[in-house]
Parts: C-alpha cells; sequence; structure tokens
C-alpha cells in the first residue's frame, strides 16, 4: 500500500506521525480558514479538514489525512495570533481557565470521504502574571499555534491539567487516526 498522504505542512503533525510509526508523505494545499458566520467551533474544524483533504489533489488509490485544530475559550475560537497584542490577549483568554482543543481529522480514498471525526481535549491552565505572558509572548512560540501556545514547549509550565488526548493538543489526534486508518483497512506502519 501507498504511504499515507499527509494533507497538512504543519511540522508538528508530521512528527506525531513519525513517532507513531505511521508511513506518509506531505502534500499540504492551501485552504481558506476563515471561519463561516454561524458556524459551530465542531463543524468549523470538520469542514477544514474536509477541504484539505480535498485539496490535496490525491490519486484514485491514496489515503488521505487532513486536520484542523482550533482552541476554544469561553465560546470563541482561538486560531493562530498574527501579532504580539493578539497572542498576549489569547494567553490573558486562557489564564486560570480550562479551554477546549477540538480538531477535525478527514480520511478519505481516491477522493472519496471515509470518515470525518471530531476529538475534544480539555486543558486547565494556571493563572499567569503579565510577566510571563511578556515573556512568552517574546520566546515567538505562540505564533503558529492554535491558541497562541505549544503544550509541548515552553508552555507545558502553564498546563495544571488535560483531560483527553494530549497528541490532539499538539495538533493531531493520534490514536483517532490510527482507528481511522485501521478500520480503512490500512496499514501504514513501518
Amino acid at each position: 500500500m501507498k504511504p499515507l498522504v499527509l494533507a497538512s505542512s504543519s511540522p508538528r503533525r508530521a512528527e506525531l506521525l513519525r513517532a507513531a510509526g505511521i508511513r506518509f508523505v506531505v502534500r499540504a494545499a492551501p485552504v481558506d480558514e476563515s471561519i463561516l458566520s454561524g458556524e459551530s467551533p465542531e463543524d468549523y474544524v470538520c469542514r477544514l479538514a474536509r477541504a484539505k483533504a480535498q485539496a490535496s489533489g490525491a490519486a484514485m488509490d491514496e489515503l488521505v489525512l487532513a486536520a484542523d485544530t482550533v482552541v476554544v475559550a469561553g465560546g470563541a475560537c482561538l486560531g493562530k495570533p498574527a501579532d504580539t497584542a493578539e497572542a498576549e490577549a489569547m494567553l490573558r483568554q486562557l489564564s486560570g481557565r480550562v479551554h477546549v482543543v477540538l480538531t477535525g481529522v478527514a480520511l478519505t480514498f481516491g477522493g472519496f470521504e471515509l470518515a470525518v471525526e471530531v476529538a475534544e481535549t480539555r486543558v486547565s491552565f494556571a493563572r499567569l502574571s503579565d510577566q510571563e505572558i511578556t515573556w512568552y509572548v517574546a520566546t515567538r512560540e505562540p505564533y503558529d499555534k492554535a491558541g497562541g501556545y505549544a503544550i509541548q514547549g515552553l508552555a507545558s509550565r502553564f498546563v495544571a491539567a488535560i483531560d483527553g488526548s494530549y497528541s490532539n493538543v499538539v495538533g493531531l489526534p493520534v490514536e483517532l487516526v490510527y482507528r481511522l486508518i485501521a478500520r480503512a483497512g490500512g496499514d501504514l506502519l513501518r
């Protein structure tokens, strides 16, 4: 069987698949990630995962995995911060609270949808001081991360607890991905 096509340019998703021993190639295509008016966070991540899978240009005999992750705090979707002010605002919103990380995962074969599921993880953040927020944003780590933090990086010191998949918070719920691939009959282990 051909390797899985990962329709994502995320280095974190690639690292997670490698660590799980899943063979893959990367073939990402740009997709408009704007949220639609009235769209729920769950519908949003599913729609984007589907769009990314379809945009990958997969051949008829290729299994494609696509995903999209969003942080939801106070009912608002937090994407990737565009600048310092936005990163600081996101961290203030997460400080001392519980938020949810949602990842929509789509699996297609030959352009046909096999599965779309959402993984949900609850994350509890410690209360952050203004100095901690300023320091963390200055590290530049928040800028390409949903919600403005990397649980696998320097922000690990701010995470008090998680309920659900750790890898989901990093950007890809590996257990769910493995289960979907196995259910589709894929044998993509090294």
